[in-house]
């Protein structure tokens, strides 16, 4: 290896050093929800993204997406110290391949804001559901022309996109009097 070789693995050396603690200090804000990453899990999640990265030929300069979707996700009722590392890497992977499925319409920002809403709110927690429904729907209509997502960040958008009958709340409490009283 020569010269060009070995500075470049420096470089890379370097790099994942720096992200391996800028994801380990998340950790001082998600401990408040009783969430922690490990350095191991830390390091796989980094490893992780970069086939993520490589899987949807993307190609990230600064800092990834990782942060933001600790922050994002780190008070989500549906997330605990058990299946903390494994949610994010799968959301991490989503992220990325519905960047690619909206053509990049969508900014980092209004696709975290669809999915952590979805995740509690739809899904409640369920990660496939989320992929395979709620973060698919989306992705067919953005591609359709659908822009209803910018004037909220990406938030309140689901319901006018869904095509599941959602539970009518108000039917619910009826029916639910009716049997009390019976």
């Amino acid at each position: 290896m020569g010269e060009a070789g070995t500075f470049f693995m420096m470089l890379q050396q370097e790099k994942s050093r720096r992200e391996l603690v800028e994801i380990l200090a998340c950790n001082e804000e998600t401990a408040r929800f009783g969430l922690a990453l490990s350095r191991e899990e830390a390091r796989e999640l980094a490893m992780r993204r970069d086939e993520s990265l490589r899987k949807w030929e993307r190609v990230e300069f600064g800092r990834g997406i990782l942060e933001k979707l600790i922050f994002m996700f780190c008070d989500s009722p549906y997330l605990d110290q058990d299946n903390y590392a494994e949610v994010l890497e799968q959301l991490q992977d989503m992220f990325y391949e519905f960047k690619n499925e909206t053509l990049d319409r969508m900014t980092d920002d209004e696709l975290l804001e669809f999915m952590r809403e979805q995740f509690d709110e739809v899904c409640f927690g369920d990660v496939e559901y989320l992929e395979g429904t709620c973060l698919d729907r989306l992705a067919q209509e953005v591609r359709r022309g659908f822009e209803g997502y910018k004037a909220t960040g990406g938030r309140r958008v689901y319901e006018s996109i869904s095509q599941e009958s959602r539970w009518d709340q108000e039917l619910y409490m009826e029916v639910l009097r009716d049997l009390c009283w019976r």
